[in-house]
């Protein structure tokens, strides 16, 4: 019994190193475990990959994840530079896009439409004269970032809610006819939806997205009003991005069921108004060998989704964070970082990424 007790031990102790040996390998290569299928090793992309985090490496771009998703399938995924798989990512503006979902699972439940007057929502809220272009905003023109703002409005003003602040922000230009990039749009998105359901906008998509998709335990930040960022503040994995942009790729569809509206997704994802951002640096994209004629920042906007070259789309964020879906590849690229130049970033996945997609 005791020579049994002894060799009973060591067996266990043995398992435990080899579990603890084989932990720790796994989390030096950057490797990960999903959800998601994978695909068998691709030779081709994998050296590919290699190339491309060895550019990201050489020009300083701080990549901390990368997936790759082709045929509804993981080809490839790495997290490196502090980048965690179990650990939430700060998004940014990827916020945007999943503010748009809720905006589309509301207008299919019949509690909004793309006309809706911004000023009907929150008449207690409103300045004591509206100018004539405010009065005209729609949800269709904060989901384009059409409003008619000559610049992006604040949320800093002391005294005041961020919605109140918004709807005293001067609107130059008649709605529709100008692009100004607007986070607080998206906020006001944000605050639309809660006001007609009753429930921010992280607990509206718990059931109609996040449940679906497997995404577990999703966190947004709030204004001091209560109300989620909307624009901005969302955490979630890699993964997570993975089947936002996967879900998008496949006009809605999730396991053969209709998650997202195909129609609202269609809209969400073609080009709906041009863009010609004034904060992108001629100097830093003349690096990438463009001119910002052909870069990626003008290739057109959706409902709170970039066009980009290549016939792609994408949700992006400050910091280098990236879903980009590519439809005549099939495939998804994911990006989270910590960066200042996103259309390095960019440049990089198409002249790497791109060509060994077969």
């Amino acid at each position: 019994m005791k020579h049994f007790v002894i060799r009973y031990g060591l067996a266990v102790l043995f398992c435990l190193c080899g579990f603890a040996l084989t932990s720790a390998s796994a989390k030096s290569t950057g490797k990960g475990t999903t959800s998601l299928k994978h695909a068998k090793p691709d030779s081709r992309l994998n050296a590919a990959m290699e190339n491309y985090l060895q550019a990201a490496k050489d020009q300083k771009l701080n990549i901390q994840s990368v997936m790759v998703l082709q045929h509804g399938k993981v080809k490839y995924e790495k997290w490196l530079n502090g980048g965690e798989a179990q650990k939430p990512h700060v998004l940014n503006s990827v916020s945007k896009t999943f503010s748009s979902a809720a905006v589309g699972f509301a207008i299919e439940e019949g509690l909004l439409s793309l006309d809706d007057k911004l000023v009907s929502f929150f008449p207690d809220d409103l300045p004591a004269s509206p100018s004539e272009n405010l009065k005209k905003v729609t949800i269709r023109n904060l989901l384009t970032m059409n409003c008619g703002h000559d610049s992006e409005p604040s949320r800093k003003k002391e005294g005041s809610t961020w919605v109140k602040t918004f709807l005293d922000w001067p609107v130059e230009h008649e709605p529709g006819t100008y692009f100004c990039y607007n986070s607080m749009g998206t906020y006001m998105l944000s605050a639309i939806v809660q006001k007609v359901t009753g429930q921010k906008v992280v607990e509206y998509l718990q059931p109609r997205l996040f449940d679906p998709l497997g995404i577990e335990a999703p966190r947004w930040d709030e204004s001091p009003q209560g109300i989620n960022c909307g624009g901005w503040g969302l955490y979630l994995k890699t993964e997570d991005l993975a089947k936002m942009g996967q879900l998008l790729l496949q006009k809605g569809k999730w396991k053969g069921k209709q998650v997202l509206p195909e129609k609202y997704v269609t809209e969400m994802t073609r080009r709906q108004v041009p863009c010609q951002p004034s904060w992108i640096r001629a100097d830093k994209v003349a690096e990438s060998g463009l001119t910002i004629e052909n870069s990626d920042w003008v290739q057109g906007y959706g409902y709170q989704v970039w066009r980009c070259r290549h016939n792609a789309y994408r949700a992006d964020g400050a910091g280098g964070q990236y879903i980009i879906v590519i439809p005549e590849k099939d495939a998804v690229v994911i990006n989270t970082a910590q960066l200042n130049d996103m259309q390095a970033e960019l440049s990089l996945i198409w002249d790497f990424i791109l060509p060994a997609l077969k």
